[in-house]
């Protein structure tokens, strides 16, 4: 079992490599900037409002505010964010650690853009699925490691560009200029769960729950498994007084992800509080 595990984790990687190097540049071999724990939506705690007014599409998890998705931030001065065409070079998100002997032709190019979307979401099922029967914590931190790299691919340069600096800023606590940055992968990449699950991150920073929770049911609205968006909403869901709905958010959570930090004890303790209330 672990060495088929394992072997899922290697081709996943190996998918991330083949994915990401038409997008790399000879510049900049630099990685791009991680954000630690503290990245994780879900770890952010304090008030809640108990009926935000946001609207958008359901995730599935009941008691949960729709979204009204918010307009890009007006400019604060530090220009529009989005990168243009004489972007400086070495700005592109860079590849990871692989031989590329040759450099792809345009026709090469095409055809991998083409194929990306739907390589990256087969990956991701067949991920999704070795995490939920992983056998032990530390399988399931390798193939997590593996699942959030996929995440962050975009298949767009652009918007691999503003994923980066958006990243930075964070790392930096440039909160503002960081949803400007999220502000506008959201724009140009509605459909790209990530962009919105890291921008709910920032909306926690700045203690704007209501939107965060818009966000998150967004990423989770176009991928249901993604189980750091998720960990988020239930954590809001607990901290809000929404028990039963936390509670439900913590078992789908669990599901997908039976290793995932702190959710097994959040669980059980929701069961009991929410069973003393004779539901």
């Amino acid at each position: 079992m672990r060495n088929e595990h394992a072997l899922a984790a290697a081709a996943a990687a190996f998918l991330i490599a083949s994915l990401l190097i038409t997008g790399a540049t000879a510049q900049d071999a630099r990685p791009p900037p991680r954000i630690g724990d503290g990245a994780d939506p879900g770890i952010i705690t304090g008030p809640v409002p108990n009926d935000p007014e946001a609207r958008g599409p359901r995730s599935g998890v009941p008691d949960i505010p729709d979204l009204q998705s918010p307009d890009p931030q007006a400019d604060d001065g530090g220009g529009d964010p989005r990168p243009s065409d004489q972007a400086t070079p070495g700005s592109e998100m860079p590849a990871p650690e692989a031989p590329s002997p040759k450099a792809p032709g345009p026709a090469a190019k095409m055809k991998a853009a083409e194929a990306a979307p739907k390589d990256k979401e087969a990956m991701l099922t067949e991920l999704y699925a070795h995490l939920a029967k992983a056998p032990d914590a530390d399988q399931a931190a390798e193939i997590s490691k593996t699942i959030e790299g996929l995440w962050l691919h975009s298949g767009s340069d652009t918007i691999g560009v503003l994923m980066r600096r958006g990243l930075k800023a964070v790392n930096e606590q440039r909160n503002d200029l960081a949803l400007k940055m999220f502000d506008a992968v959201v724009e140009l990449a509605p459909d790209y769960a990530e962009g919105w699950s890291r921008r709910a991150y920032v909306y926690y920073l700045q203690s704007d729950t209501e939107h965060a929770v818009g966000d998150l049911r967004r990423a989770l609205a176009l991928d249901p498994n993604h189980y750091r968006a998720l960990d988020g909403l239930a954590r809001i869901l607990r901290d809000s007084g929404q028990k039963k709905s936390a509670l439900r958010a913590y078992q789908e959570l669990l599901r997908i992800n039976p290793f995932a930090d702190g959710a097994k004890e959040a669980e059980s303790a929701l069961s009991v509080e929410v069973e003393g209330q004779g539901i």
